[in-house]
């Protein structure tokens, strides 16, 4: 990250601005978030591909083993969207990163935290908006 894209980044007020390092340190943990996510998605499809097929060869399977088998399908759709989801958030902060939006709060347009993005570098709402958030 060049030094002018980390000091034209918005911080809270009692913050230092961003170095180029730092923000390159959280573009390079997204990134390699990301490149995990891909992974897991890819062996995550590849287990569902296999258990639609163990579901057509096990036709002749009790109520139990039917059970199992599509709650085991089930739980890996849910993981797969789960793990799509967070790659979809490290994208969109990336891009932000490269907008220079990144660090802007997404409702009240507040500078969300230098503190909370290196713990949380997904977020798009700052504290006060993500508590309103979960209040509702």
């Amino acid at each position: 990250m060049s030094p002018a894209t980390a000091k034209r980044l918005p911080v809270r007020h009692g913050e230092g601005q961003w170095t180029a390092g730092e923000l390159a340190a959280v573009r390079d943990r997204l990134e390699l978030e990301m490149t995990d996510l891909r992974a897991e998605i890819a062996a995550a499809e590849s287990q569902i591909a296999e258990r639609m097929n163990d579901a057509a060869e096990g036709a002749g399977d009790d109520q139990a083993d039917a059970g199992a088998k599509t709650f085991e399908r089930e739980q890996e759709m849910a993981l797969t969207y789960n793990a799509r989801d967070l790659l979809a958030q490290n994208e969109r902060a990336v891009d932000r990163i490269g907008q220079g939006t990144y660090g802007v709060c997404e409702s009240c347009g507040q500078p969300i935290g230098k503190a909370r993005l290196q713990a949380f570098p997904r977020a798009t709402l700052c504290v006060i908006c993500k508590q309103r958030e979960e209040r509702r």
